[in-house]
């Protein structure tokens, strides 16, 4: 059925909500019809993600069922006991996040899987916790992170409370796409009403503030300076922003249990489906904090964090000797906090021999370096907290391995075996808590930062995003990759390229020699370069942005800047040369 057909059969079908009908009648340019029935919203293994309407390539109650479904044949078919397990559901305080949870429940409902469903809006963390903890067979979350307002997304969770499996989502893409009518999937309908009396009757079990403090409990227990919280955490002058987002009960309820002060920006604190005080809900970017920054001048604090609506991800500025404040890039954030972590466990003689920390092979060399100045081991692995929590589970399973910490450049951070996602509320108390045992000693964490990049080189890290639009963005966009492939790169700038990993053959060649490597089938090249600098070329699972990751090193901030301007100019002429 063409596009046209497709627009056309939806508008007309009675099964079709007056709410969806009166939106796609209203539709007038062809360039929109064809957006939104050319195709169908992906489902991969970060779920679905898209911008929320009417149509089979957008978030919608129909889109999220007719997964829900298949996700549902999927449970069915490992057998009733499965089911029984249930399946736990959380979602943030986006547009519609509340009504698609319904939806999902009800689906779940209907095919005879029981339902654990959080009370208010709650973060990602606590969806992987209560997968975790309530033994569910599956999770499902209703978040688009920190994309803009327009969207909305879909996550779905193994048993093991990670992002399900390549292999397991496999399975559930196959049901999905034997439903062709997506309008046909039934479930039970509850209203967007607050209350506990229409599930009555129903395999619903809801998530209250009872269930939320085990959650809590668990996280202090993750604590390493707790003399230090004692003397500095009511002083110590912190800004906190949840951005309108999940975080702001969670973040502030573990920093309260712990004794560590935080002013919270008001203005942010009540949930917005608009995110209507900034531009992008993504705490990354210093604009986003600017409403703390503005709070944290006027109390004199040297600290803003925030963090994004599924509080997955944690944003920091730090005030510097000039007085201004500096946003921190995700890597800088995740190489204080491992530095921190290894720091209190070496002094304590709690660091492992079989001690062990992960990083996606995108982020930072600088890790391997900090690592390697405490003698542990820096395990990598493709991007996706859930290769993390793989590792996680490896260690658990064969003894072998002691977690100490996790993180993405892209603000994701994990510390603890509670979860198996990147956790915006125990980082947000991981780096209070850093905060305040750096006080304890008299050093600013600006001054801990210059000192790792003394002790280890000056690294310079930049991701460079190339969007595409349409609707064979996607495949343009892995296309592009291909072609680097097949050039032959041996230098980048003045730097030698020591070898080649291409994550779509599972081969790393080096000196001549071919290396297989632990993961393969991903559109990935990756170069490496000499004192653990990289260049790497990916293309993003969820959105058509293909993404360049540059990490250079040198002995002086001066000289890295130098060689990186070197190296990305070279990369670029190597990208946009012909075959």
């Amino acid at each position: 059925m063409d596009y046209l057909s497709l627009y056309n059969s939806w508008k007309n079908d009675e099964r079709l909500s007056d709410e969806g009908k009166a939106e796609l009648s209203a539709l007038t340019e062809d360039s929109d019809i064809l957006y939104r029935f050319g195709a169908e919203l992906k489902f991969g293994t970060a779920g679905m993600r898209g911008i929320i309407g009417m149509g089979t390539n957008m978030m919608n109650v129909y889109t999220l069922k007719r997964a829900t479904k298949g996700l549902s044949d999927y449970i069915l078919n490992l057998g009733k006991d499965e089911a029984k397990r249930g399946v736990a559901i959380s979602y943030d305080t986006r547009r519609k996040s509340y009504e698609f949870a319904l939806a999902c429940a009800g689906v779940l409902i209907r095919n005879g899987i029981k339902v654990y469903l959080y009370e208010k809006a709650r973060p990602v963390p606590m969806l992987s916790f209560a997968v975790r903890k309530l033994n569910c067979i599956a999770g499902i979350m209703i978040t688009a992170s920190h994309n803009p307002k327009e969207y909305n997304g879909y996550k779905v969770y193994g048993e093991d409370g990670a992002q399900m499996s390549p292999e397991a989502t496999e399975v559930v893409v196959k049901y999905i796409s034997q439903i062709t009518d997506f309008l046909s999937v039934d479930g039970v309908h509850f209203s967007c009403e607050r209350g506990a009396e229409q599930f009555s009757g129903y395999d619903i079990t809801l998530l209250s503030a009872d269930f939320e403090k085990s959650y809590y409990d668990k996280i202090i227990t993750l604590g390493l300076s707790p003399e230090a919280v004692k003397a500095e955490g009511a002083n110590i002058k912190l800004v906190y922003t949840p951005v309108h987002g999940t975080g702001y009960e969670p973040v502030t309820s573990v920093l309260r249990m712990m004794g560590i002060n935080a002013t919270v920006v008001k203005e942010q604190t009540l949930p917005d489906t608009e995110f209507s005080t900034v531009d992008v809900p993504n705490p990354e970017y210093k604009e986003t904090l600017s409403m703390g920054i503005k709070l944290a001048d006027k109390i004199n604090a040297d600290v803003v964090f925030g963090t994004d609506p599924d509080c997955d991800r944690l944003g920091v500025a730090l005030r510097d000797k000039n007085g201004e404040f500096i946003a921190l890039s995700g890597n800088q954030v995740g190489v204080l906090s491992l530095n921190y972590v290894l720091t209190r466990l070496k002094e304590d003689g709690k660091l492992k021999k079989d001690s062990f920390a992960v990083k996606s092979f995108v982020s930072t060399g600088l890790a391997k370096c900090v690592a390697d100045g405490f003698s542990i081991e820096l395990k990598e692995t493709p991007v996706g907290f859930k290769f993390i929590g793989e590792k996680i589970k490896q260690a658990e399973e064969s003894g072998i391995g002691d977690f100490i910490f996790g993180f993405e450049e892209s603000c994701g951070y994990l510390r603890g075996t509670h979860a198996r996602d990147k956790d915006a509320v125990v980082a947000s108390m991981l780096f209070a808590e850093l905060v305040c045992y750096y006080d304890s000693v008299n050093i600013s964490v600006m001054d801990v930062l210059k000192n790792i990049y003394e002790t280890y080189g000056y690294f310079i890290d930049k991701t460079i995003s190339i969007g595409f639009k349409g609707l064979t963005a996607m495949q343009e966009m892995n296309a592009a990759v291909d072609s680097v492939r097949n050039k032959t790169v041996t230098d980048i700038g003045s730097e030698k390229v020591v070898a080649v990993r291409d994550y779509l053959t599972g081969i790393r060649k080096v000196d001549g020699n071919e290396e297989n490597m632990e993961y393969s089938n991903l559109n990935c090249l990756y170069y490496e370069l000499p004192n653990g600098g990289f260049v790497c070329l990916r293309p993003s699972g969820t959105e058509p942005k293909l993404k360049i990751y540059y990490s250079v090193a040198a002995k002086t901030f001066e000289l890295a800047q130098k060689k990186f301007d070197e190296v990305s100019s070279a990369f670029e002429r190597i990208f946009n040369s012909e075959k």
